[in-house]
């Protein structure tokens, strides 16, 4: 399936629903009122089409696709602690380009020593592991094969 996108008429139909918080024509962005409203309806028993439709969505512009796979992402965020809060720009995947704080970098620096003595005590276990197993293998017997 290929990715269905908005003409410029639906974007604009789609921005004025006040369910959505941001839209271009590839995507849409329900706000946190939306996410919930959608949660309770479903509790409600209400088919994930119906509450689309009921908040002022046109179901054929958002698409059947989009609607499955937005009930499937609520189901989720509903179990997180963060609850509907969008998370993409607090957890970007980039490291942090902001200066530390003494106490922040104390504390990263102890995570790294902490990793670092675990990984040299795996080392360890791994050498003597090794060196055992070399002391069990059979010694070939230099002086037998003379005649």
């Amino acid at each position: 399936m290929g990715v269905h996108y908005f003409s410029n008429e639906q974007v604009e139909e789609l921005r004025r629903n006040p369910y959505v918080d941001k839209v271009s024509n590839k995507a849409i962005t329900y706000s946190e009122v939306f996410k919930q409203h959608f949660m309770d309806e479903q509790h409600r028993g209400k088919l994930p089409t119906q509450i689309f439709r009921e908040a002022g969505f046109d179901t054929k512009v958002v698409g059947k696709e989009r609607i499955n796979s937005f009930s499937k992402r609520i189901r989720k965020m509903a179990d997180r602690i963060e609850g509907f809060t969008d998370l993409r720009a607090q957890h970007s995947g980039r490291r942090q380009t902001k200066e530390r704080t003494s106490e922040e970098e104390i504390t990263y620096l102890k995570h790294q020593v902490a990793l670092q003595k675990q990984q040299i005590e795996a080392l360890k276990k791994m050498n003597y592991i090794n060196r055992q197993a070399t002391k069990t293998l059979p010694k070939k017997n230099i002086n037998s094969s003379k005649h």
